[in-house]
């Protein structure tokens, strides 16, 4: 019986609870269902509040390198910082409990300004938040201004790792929606070679989403900008995250055809000679012969009294009248139509020729002219009036044929260059009527006025010579890669087979061999007891607008263009000074000596002594130092200087070494998928590539080995997120 009523118990409790859980079920159906139908709009529109659907997340912009793989533009990014006042969790109390602290802080960091004064600045911004709130709540509307306040005056960015100190601070420690901290990044694209080539290699927007602003930046910017991801922002719990849907793909790299080496000479030469000429611009360029492999260019101008640095890429914009470098095409259209031979003389009497109711003048008319020279010495002399006097005597009654010669030879082709904003050669042909014709227009022409040529078409056209009359376009970028593997490699483009021939090409060489090699010729101050070289002087007189050239204080532009070795050309060069203000006016001591020095400075980087005949350095370590990074190259590395090294423990790509007083240790350097690499030790191009290959951007500092990274090896990957390394 007891045990009966037990039961009943047990059964009626059972019920009880049955029937509770039942009513929740239908309290929790029904409020479901209300909700879902009375106030559903309300709760999905608060839903989608709490979303940030395809927020656009930036990709990494490619690199661009020289062609020996040395880093010569990457990005860096940097912080503006706000405060955001309307913040979920930020307390006008708590900000007022940490102030004293935090401005303390910020004064040790940036002391350009005292704790107080930061004080004030913060405090200011509550401040407004708080006349503002009343504002909105009398019904006003009001700009909320306290959004987005600065938290330095002016402009101020920060890079990161200052952006994480400032995070460690008091108050700030907190998380964005507590503190109001906001930091928009900003970038620009740092440069470790700083001017070498800058001009050309260009510069980009501080707006990441503009892209390339002029050079290669512009030029390849579809490719550089990559493919950008999106992300979905959600709030849970009060955070904020911030989740990838598509990653983004970062920028292809540019393998650009600058020799880091050569670029350094040329350009240190010719600075040096602008700040000897003060002069107001100047541009020089070198170029790979046989493969028109552009291997340095420079553009530097004044930008303040004894101050120059890279400005307008003249080498390529600059639409000018060459001057006498003009005559060597003058003398290859005559050869070519049987108008002269290099034996023919011309009387060029005292060096001043009347001609249709101007002057002609040779460079020594004060000295009593040349009298009576050869068709070669007319170049080797650069007689304008030698010149004149043979153009004349071919084409006086029919210029168009003279012209079509100089199109024949190339001069007047588009090159259709890498470079945004390029010029073209103007070379005007005279019309049926001659409307556009004047006497004085043939002679002119055929010394270099009248025509408007850029300076790297000019080096093209002696290039073509240096070539054995093949005419080829130059070209910037050697390879585009992606990932560190080539997918485009760029190859030569000929222009012409054949601009002369052989003959002419011969008779052409000999003369230009003589303008720097004779003792009479004009280039005889680019002459080098180490390497032959072979070129044509220039000097033009810079037209003064509507003065024409008979302004007071003539200006000149001064050039140079040649190759060498004179016997088997490897390479092409061009100088072009303009308005020296030291000195005489002159192709030869001014352009002419800026290209011995670096044709001499390229061939003493060409230099290779036998270690044989080395004496033996008991202060060197017999085993050099070496980088850290891909184990293939460096195996290659080793093997050809004959380096001691054991690897026996190396079963990756990527290695780190030990030193032994006889042999070098490789061992593994383990890279872990979605982990962050340890590149300490290792130079910037493979940093670099070995750190954007994991999803991060690059924050680079110095030059040389890596000594720091922001980002702890081993920690977790946050794709797009920044590490900062520095090089020394």
């Amino acid at each position: 019986m007891a045990k009966s009523t037990q039961n009943n118990k047990i059964r009626n409790m059972y019920f009880f609870i049955a029937v509770c859980f039942g009513f929740i079920v239908i309290a929790i159906a029904f409020k479901s269902g209300y909700i879902s139908s009375v106030e559903g709009d309300v709760w999905r529109t608060r839903a989608r509040a709490l979303v940030r659907p395809n927020i656009k997340v930036t990709a990494q912009r490619g690199n661009i390198y020289s062609c020996d793989g040395q880093l010569m533009a990457t990005t860096e990014y940097s912080y503006r910082l706000y405060i955001d006042f309307w913040a979920d969790g930020l307390n006008g109390d708590t900000l007022k409990k940490y102030i004293g602290p935090l401005s303390e802080g910020l004064s040790k960091m940036f002391p350009e300004q005292s704790a107080a004064q930061y004080r004030t600045h913060i405090m200011n911004g509550l401040a407004m938040k708080v006349n503002e709130k009343k504002q909105s709540d009398s019904g006003k509307d009001v700009v909320k201004k306290s959004r987005e306040y600065k938290l330095f005056d002016g402009n101020k960015l920060v890079n990161y790792l200052e952006l994480k100190e400032i995070r460690k601070l008091p108050f700030f420690s907190q998380n964005k929606n507590k503190s109001g901290l906001i930091a928009k990044p900003f970038v620009k694209r740092t440069k470790p070679f700083g001017t070498l080539a800058s001009r050309t290699i260009g510069d980009i927007y501080g707006e990441f989403e503009k892209g390339g602003k002029n050079g290669l930046e512009l030029e390849y910017d579809s490719l550089l900008r990559g493919v950008p991801g999106t992300s979905t922002i959600r709030k849970v719990n009060g955070r904020i995250m911030n989740v990838i849907d598509i990653d983004p793909i970062p920028g292809k790299d540019i393998i650009s055809t600058i020799d880091i080496d050569i670029q350094d000479i040329t350009e240190k030469a010719l600075l040096d000679k602008l700040k000897e000429l003060d002069a107001e611009s100047g541009t020089a360029v070198v170029m790979e012969v046989s493969t028109g492999e552009i291997k340095a260019i420079t553009n530097m101008g004044r930008i303040a009294e004894g101050v120059w640095t890279e400005t307008k890429n003249h080498a390529v914009a600059d639409e000018i009248e060459p001057g006498s470098t003009f005559k060597v095409a003058s003398m290859m259209v005559a050869l070519e139509d049987g108008v002269v031979t290099p034996t023919d003389t011309f009387d060029v009497g005292n060096g001043l020729y009347p001609y249709a109711g101007a002057v002609i003048t040779d460079h020594n008319a004060n000295r009593g002219g040349y009298g009576k020279i050869s068709a070669s010495q007319a170049i080797r002399y650069s007689s304008n009036i030698g010149v004149a006097k043979m153009i004349l005597r071919g084409y006086k009654n029919n210029p168009e044929k003279y012209v079509k010669g100089l199109y024949k030879i190339g001069l007047n082709e588009d090159l259709g260059l890498e470079i945004p904003g390029a010029g073209k050669a103007k070379i005007r042909m005279p019309n049926k009527d001659r409307s556009n014709w004047s006497n004085t227009a043939l002679p002119w022409m055929s010394f270099g006025y009248e025509t408007q040529i850029p300076p790297i078409y000019t080096l093209t056209f002696f290039n073509a010579i240096a070539n054995d009359g093949k005419m080829i376009k130059p070209i910037f970028v050697k390879e585009i890669q992606q990932n560190g593997k080539t997918e485009e490699t760029k190859t030569t483009k000929v222009i012409r087979n054949k601009i002369c021939s052989d003959k002419t090409l011969k008779e052409i060489r000999a003369m230009l061999y003589d303008v720097v090699n004779q003792k009479d010729g004009t280039g005889k101050p680019a002459h080098s007891n180490l390497i032959e070289i072979a070129g044509k002087t220039g000097t033009a007189q810079i037209s003064q607008g509507a003065a024409g050239y008979k302004a007071a204080g003539l200006s000149h532009q001064v050039s140079f263009c040649g190759y060498f070795p004179a016997d088997k050309p490897v390479y092409s060069f061009i100088v072009v000074i303009r308005k020296p203000r030291n000195g005489a006016a002159s192709g030869g001591s001014m352009s002419g000596t800026v290209c011995k020095v670096i044709a001499e400075g390229i061939y003493a980087k060409s230099l290779r002594n036998k270690i044989d005949n080395c004496l033996i350095d008991s202060l060197t370590p017999k085993i050099p130092k070496i980088k850290y990074g891909l184990f293939p190259e460096t195996e290659y590395v080793l093997n050809k200087l004959d380096l001691p090294y054991k690897d026996d423990s190396l079963k990756g790509k990527w290695f780190t070494a030990n030193i032994n007083e006889d042999k070098i240790i490789l061992k593994d350097r383990k890279i872990i998928n979605n982990l962050v690499p340890n590149v300490v030790g290792m130079g910037a191009k493979d940093a670099v590539y070995l750190l954007e290959n994991t999803g991060l951007r690059i924050n680079l500092s110095g030059k040389g080995t890596v000594f720091a990274q922001s980002l702890d090896p081993g920690t977790k990957v946050v794709k797009g997120q920044t590490v900062t390394i520095q090089l020394r």
